[in-house]
């Protein structure tokens, strides 16, 4: 089941890569598509290059660091503070973070995590833990001066708890309460915070492609938020 949910998602990229212009018309996943996908921020981030990009943190005031040296990531960079007052990190000790791979990640991504913030906090979320943002793909499929996809481009951020501010944790393996092959969106009635919050992040269209537990069991424990360069298609599942 997990190699045919995977054939098909890259299957359906390789359909809205085709179509060019025409990839504007794919919508996947029960969520409320864009009048104009060009004017999503997911669109609009993902065309950035590294100077515009990190222009553009800058004026947002954002505490970051630029990393020289992440194969395969085109305008790597680490948080060095919390973003509108919600902090990102792994799972690591805060020792570690400074250094560990996993906290590196695209500029553009992190426009994105920027606004998910503003979302987020309305929400009483303090404290993002995630599983990873970069993770470097063998240098034989992702020689020096290439670039990535996804996580080998630090352009997706594997989202596994969020802390309110009254100390509550919604674990999204514990508390998300799906099935795999589930519609995410939208959610029922009955639908958890989690599921409910993760058909509001995608109508804010910020991310191309949000996999929930419902997509497979590899994903089981964390939503797949993924800016995604060259296409303007959204895939919610």
């Amino acid at each position: 089941m997990r190699s045919d949910r995977r054939g098909s998602r890259r299957s359906f990229a390789r359909r809205a890569r085709a179509r060019g212009a025409c990839a504007s018309l794919f919508f996947l996943g029960g969520f409320a598509p864009p009048l104009d996908p060009d004017t999503t921020a997911a669109v609009r981030y993902a065309q950035m290059d590294r100077s515009v990009c990190e222009a553009e943190l800058a004026h947002r005031n954002v505490a970051f660091a630029p990393v020289t040296d992440a194969r395969g990531v085109l305008a790597p960079v680490r948080l060095t503070g919390p973003l509108r007052g919600v902090t990102y990190h792994s799972a690591l000790p805060a020792a570690q973070r400074g250094t560990a791979s996993i906290e590196i990640m695209d500029c553009r991504l992190v426009l994105a995590l920027d606004d998910l913030a503003a979302l987020l906090a309305r929400h009483g979320v303090l404290d993002v833990v995630h599983v990873s943002a970069y993770r470097p793909a063998p240098k034989r499929r992702v020689p020096p001066g290439a670039l990535g996809h996804r996580h080998e481009a630090a352009l997706a951020l594997d989202l596994a708890k969020l802390v309110r501010r009254d100390g509550t944790v919604l674990d999204v393996e514990k508390d998300f309460h799906g099935a795999v092959g589930a519609r995410t969106c939208p959610p029922p009635p009955s639908a958890s915070d989690l599921r409910q919050l993760a058909c509001e992040i995608a109508d804010a269209h910020l991310f191309n492609v949000e996999l929930t537990p419902n997509y497979n069991w590899r994903h089981r424990n964390h939503f797949h938020l993924e800016v995604t360069p060259r296409v303007k298609w959204f895939i919610v599942r």
